[in-house]
């Protein structure tokens, strides 16, 4: 099974960025905690802060990879582009959020994705990708 972990725009911060909301370590540790979870699960990396490469991405995947864990980052909250490219594939996304958004500033209480991706994970730290990692390989051994 390979899975795609996409992070949004400003996630490449972790670790300096309010370590109070998203925790002291980099997007590399992050990267690092999560393949230790996973022997059997090919695991592919990619961030970026541009809305365009997300979505050439997500393209991308949906013809070499058997689901993508999305954390789109202030996207969530407002790229109909990005839900759109979910949306056009045939493969599971699974967004991600390591803050609890509904607890946060209000424009981060709607998410325009949640409506085509198959299940949201918020507020577990960076733990929530290693639970998506696990549902979607659940999910690809029921199929």
């Amino acid at each position: 099974m390979k899975v795609l972990i996409i992070n949004g725009p400003n996630l490449n911060l972790l670790g300096t960025r309010k370590p109070l909301v998203y925790g002291q370590k980099s997007l590399k540790e992050v990267n690092e905690f999560v393949e230790g979870y996973f022997k059997k699960v090919d695991l592919v990396f990619f961030q970026s802060n541009h809305e365009g490469e997300i979505i050439d991405k997500i393209h991308e995947a949906d013809s070499e990879f058997d689901g993508i864990v999305l954390n789109a980052g202030a996207f969530t909250h407002y790229s109909y582009a990005i839900r759109d490219a979910i949306e056009a594939i045939s493969k599971p996304v699974i967004e991600v959020h390591i803050s609890n958004v509904a607890v946060r500033e209000e424009f981060r209480h709607k998410s325009v994705i949640g409506d085509v991706v198959v299940g949201s994970i918020v507020g577990l730290g960076i733990y929530g990708y290693v639970l998506a990692v696990q549902a979607l390989a659940h999910q690809h051994r029921r199929k």
